[in-house]
């Protein structure tokens, strides 16, 4: 991992960030020699840094890795006035190899009808699976408008050793008529570097669930011109024709429903599971202050 500071600095020194820990130093390096200082943390076997062609670079190189070494990796140097500390090199170890594609894999859930005609708004939803890394940028815009719109991101949750997001666009009354787009920005996206996933306007998937119905035939219109055993034919074929006709519309209704009503549950599962999160959040907090209130009264 290469860390490069834009001055001359005496020493570079190396942290490491574990999740849900407090940083700490690895080793430092003593930029006007090849001296490398370990801290107790690692040892040399483990962790060891090389110092670049200049005063201002250096590369931290680990060994033997493991899962337990995920983590933020960052730089840092200090100068007369200023403490300067890099943005970090996020690593993962993983024990398998990965499929080749690892971008996004979008899944896309519409609007249901009965969110549409009783708050008058609809929901996109977009489902992002199977990608890594897990740096992500999701963003939504109307078609042929530059102008980003205002969405609500999902937590980036890691699934074995990939990475899975939600993303959702409320879209109001008056913007149901026009088509939006979902913008997703991933380092592995091969063909473009920002992939675009449309989603049709409101108004095109109200109209695709509503199913036109076959007017009925007038079996009797051309009775003058057949005889009665003729006509009586003729109209038990339309009927059929119209029955079968019937059952198609209601066949197809029924999928269009069955997929709303299964794109309305995912939408409300996922507000529940934020909704269970938060709550189990506030939770801890509250137990992690109460028992800080309690040690303090014992220590008094």
């Amino acid at each position: 991992m290469p860390c490069r500071i834009n001055t001359s600095v005496s020493y570079i020194h190396w942290y490491r960030q574990l999740e849900g820990q407090a940083p700490e130093r690895l080793l430092y390096l003593a930029t006007s020699q090849r001296d490398v200082q370990w801290d107790s943390v690692l040892q040399g076997n483990k962790v060891t840094a090389k110092k670049g062609n200049d005063d201002k670079s250096c590369t931290l190189s680990l060994m033997k890795l493991e899962k337990s070494d995920e983590g933020l990796y960052y730089c840092a140097a200090w100068t007369s006035y200023n403490k300067i500390f890099g943005a970090g090199t996020k690593l993962f170890v993983i024990d398998r190899n990965l499929a080749t594609d690892m971008t996004p894999k979008p899944t896309v859930f519409l609007p249901s009808i009965a969110e549409i005609e009783h708050s008058k708004v609809g929901t996109y939803l977009c489902l992002l699976e199977k990608f890594f890394p897990n740096a992500i940028q999701v963003y939504w815009k109307e078609k042929n408008d530059n102008r980003v719109l205002e969405s609500m991101q999902g937590n980036t949750v890691k699934t074995d050793d990939t990475y899975m997001k939600f993303s959702w666009l409320t879209v109001s009354e008056e913007s149901m008529g026009k088509e939006h787009i979902c913008f997703v920005k991933h380092e592995k996206n091969r063909v473009e570097p920002v992939q675009e996933i449309l989603f049709p306007s409101i108004n095109e998937v109200v109209s695709s669930a509503v199913m036109p119905t076959d007017s009925p035939n007038d079996c009797l219109k051309d009775e003058s011109k057949v005889s009665d055993s003729d006509s009586r034919k003729a109209c038990v074929r339309n009927e059929s024709e119209i029955t079968n006709s019937t059952k198609a519309c209601l066949k197809d209704e029924s999928n269009t429903l069955q997929l709303q009503l299964e794109n309305t549950s995912a939408y409300y599962t996922y507000l529940l599971l934020l909704l269970k999160s938060t709550l189990y959040f506030a939770t801890v907090l509250s137990c992690l202050f109460r028992r800080t209130v309690c040690s303090s009264g014992k220590t008094s």
